[in-house]
């Protein structure tokens, strides 16, 4: 880099529902303060911050999920031309410069940490030791995403202490190695639970781990133990923390249930201006126009509609067409809006919108006094909901979400076990292991018969195990958890599936598009050639 890259203190707030990681807010301190107890813990809880900068953010949800199969662009925002591949998506959007420079100025942060906590009087070893894998953990998470986006990257594995003009670009296969190192030295350290819920744990140290090695087992830098390794450590998340999958998936991301037995790790956030980064927008990002529409008009339950994310047809059509006996179409999704505002033909409370999700004649829409709105009706401001992220705690409209977001959850795990079990020839065991997740979808009959009869037809069987009923599974499973855009890159169906499913970005989406552009300002700042990836 071609300056001193700061380290970021602020980062995470006591809750007044959770107890979660907890830090003090320091300002005006010099450098020396890094070498005292207080400022190596000050420094461990600022390796988070970054995660607050792309974990439910614009810029993260964009790069991570529109553009890709499942999520096309809304009507809304500046950046329609991340999902639609066009000649916009260059070395100078303010996206990847942002996550670029604030991963690399945490990744500093982490690396005090690290360089210094031998060096600190009075540190107690117990400290000191779960201080610095923590700063592993999150070094690692940093790094490898930076590689899943941009391939090859400068690994920064020690502090910055003097202006240096001079960056080069580490090989992928280093950076990988580098990675895993980190999380393996981490997890030897690592608490199995957190004192205070958002600090790194060894199962999400583990989770991180079968993740990176699922992603290197189909790349050119594949070893030939990486799928059993990432098949062993998502086992041992599974098997090993007393994790268990909710009964109802629409309870995972339920408003302040968000610290439950199936989630392993979260980002967190504070609704307090002194820590900043007032980026948590998930909550408006996927939502319909709703408060135009007769009976509707915006308020805080319904949330802010900024219509960034639109699901496509085939999300909709093919990967939820069974709605009779997979109950994760109607949790994750809001196709009712209920009137909050009276009209000539509606009162408070009745239905006002109704996206029923399968073709209706002209007949029967113009016979309700409701909007009666059938597939074939979407547009880029009225679609399904993905409610996921919905945020009803913010104190009012203009303010930015609080929610923690879960980055890892064991739902995950079972289907990194799976597919790393059937790129290894075991397709019945991939299938166990799908059949647990798809069996918790399962809508719950008015009897046991029936409720076993809807398992019954969500079970699959060895021979469906392909890469493709992987990636549709974690599509319904996982749809808008910032996982997307990497499983069709790190599996090389990007461009296939962009082409064939998502009619904005199919026709633009080129090879080059499997990475990211290096930013501008970080090819400017070095002084000597940094190379941009190529086509950009």
């Amino acid at each position: 880099m071609k300056y001193i890259v700061p380290i970021m203190l602020l980062a995470f707030a006591v809750s007044s529902c959770n107890k979660m990681l907890d830090e003090k807010v320091v300002t005006n301190v010099t450098d020396d303060f890094y070498n005292t107890k207080a400022g190596f813990q000050t420094a461990v809880t600022g390796s988070y911050v970054a995660m607050r900068n792309f974990y439910s953010t614009e810029r993260g949800m964009t790069l991570t999920e529109t553009g890709t199969d499942i999520y096309t662009n809304g009507s809304d925002g500046n950046y329609k031309f991340t999902s639609q591949y066009t000649s916009q998506l260059d070395a100078r959007y303010d996206h990847v410069r942002e996550v670029w420079n604030s991963f690399y100025q945490t990744i500093n942060t982490c690396n005090v940490v690290v360089d210094r906590a031998n060096n600190i009087p009075g540190l107690d070893d117990a400290t000191k030791k779960t201080g610095v894998a923590e700063a592993l953990f999150c070094r690692a998470h940093y790094h490898f995403i930076l590689m899943e986006m941009f391939g090859a990257i400068p690994l920064q594995l020690h502090e910055n202490t003097k202006i240096v003009t001079e960056s080069h670009r580490d090989s992928v296969a280093a950076v990988y190695d580098a990675v895993i190192a980190d999380l393996l030295a981490a997890d030897k350290d690592l608490p199995a639970a957190a004192a205070n819920w958002g600090r790194a744990t060894k199962a999400a140290a583990e989770h991180l781990l079968a993740r990176v090695y699922l992603t290197r087992a189909s790349s050119p830098q594949a070893k030939p133990t990486d799928y059993a390794d990432a098949a062993k450590y998502a086992d041992q998340v599974i098997k090993n923390f007393g994790f268990r999958l909710l009964d109802d998936p629409g309870q995972v991301w339920a408003q302040g249930k968000e610290n439950n037995s199936e989630t392993v790790f979260a980002a967190q956030y504070t609704a307090d201006p002194l820590y900043g980064y007032p980026d948590n927008n998930a909550c408006r990002f996927f939502l319909m126009q709703y408060d135009v529409l007769a009976g509707m008009k915006r308020d805080l339950p319904n949330g802010t509609p900024w219509k960034r994310f639109r699901p496509t047809k085939f999300l909709i059509d093919t990967l939820y067409k069974d709605r009779v006996h997979d109950v994760r179409y109607e949790k994750f999704f809001t196709t009712v809006w209920y009137a909050n505002t009276a009209t000539s033909k509606l009162n408070v409370g009745d239905t006002a919108v109704y996206l029923p999700g399968y073709d209706v004649t002209k007949a029967e829409i113009e016979s309700k006094k409701y909007m009666l709105v059938p597939p074939r009706l979407y547009t880029e401001r009225l679609y399904p909901s993905l409610n996921k992220f919905a945020d009803s705690l913010r104190p009012d409209n203009q303010a930015s979400g609080v929610r923690p977001f879960i980055a890892f959850r064991l739902a995950e795990a079972y289907l990194i076990e799976a597919e790393a079990k059937m790129m290894q020839g075991d397709n019945q065991g991939a299938a166990d292991l799908v059949n647990i997740v798809r069996w918790r979808a399962a809508r719950v009959g008015a009897t046991p018969v029936e409720t076993q009869a809807n398992r019954d037809a969500l079970t699959v069987k060895a021979s469906d195990m392909t890469i493709d009923f992987i990636l549709d599974e974690r599509g319904r499973e996982l749809v808008g958890e910032q996982m997307r855009w990497f499983d069709l890159t790190r599996t090389h169906k990007l461009l296939e599936r962009v082409q064939l499913h998502n009619t904005e970005g199919g026709p633009n989406i080129q090879p080059k598009h499997v990475l990211r552009p290096i930013p501008q300002d970080q090819i400017d700042r070095s002084s000597n050639p940094f190379p941009q990836n190529p086509g950009y």
